[in-house]
């Protein structure tokens, strides 16, 4: 096993200071930094730079593909490949073929959703690099967290140690990822 920098995260006292040291972040250059914290933050999206998740295109493009596949396969079932004519009805009625295809269109959106989730979060990972750190356990208590990635295009260990030291970072600490 082979031990890979995942980055440097440092601690802060209240939301009010990491909102700050975030905005600092991102005047600074950084692009792939993350804040951790017991709660939502007021704010915090808009300085991160977050838009609308796309778990909403998966949940779209799985539910039509299932209202559309369903409608063709009832389509092509009835009055294609085995048709039975019977008192004189048509072969293929929308009405009739509507509320299985709805249906399937509200599961297909559910598995998209599904999927687009677990797609967009990079699952499964069944340890995060971060958990291996000895005090971000308290992100889900009363402490809040700053991490920049090793990723990042700007990433210098020693100029990041720094920086998050010149925003106000305690216990600052090193996190390697062991893939």
């Amino acid at each position: 096993m082979s031990k890979q920098t995942y980055g440097l995260v440092a601690e802060f006292d209240s939301p009010g200071t990491v909102l700050q040291a975030a905005e600092k972040a991102r005047d600074a250059g950084y692009r792939r930094w993350d804040v951790f914290s017991p709660f939502p933050i007021h704010g915090m999206d808009k300085v991160m730079g977050m838009g609308n998740s796309y778990v909403g295109w998966f949940a779209f493009i799985f539910g039509a593909g299932a209202f559309i596949g369903t409608m063709g396969l009832i389509w092509f079932c009835n009055d294609y490949d085995y048709p039975i004519l019977i008192g004189g009805k048509p072969m293929f009625s929308a009405p009739m073929s509507f509320v299985p295809s709805y249906i399937l269109l509200v599961l297909g959106a559910a598995v998209g959703a599904f999927v687009g989730m677990i797609a967009l979060n990079q699952l499964p990972r069944h340890h995060h690099p971060l958990f291996g750190s000895k005090r971000f356990g308290l992100a889900s208590r009363d402490k809040f967290f700053l991490a920049i990635g090793a990723n990042d295009p700007k990433f210098s260990e020693m100029e990041v140690r720094k920086f998050l030291e010149d925003i106000g970072g305690a216990h600052i600490e090193l996190v390697e990822d062991n893939d």
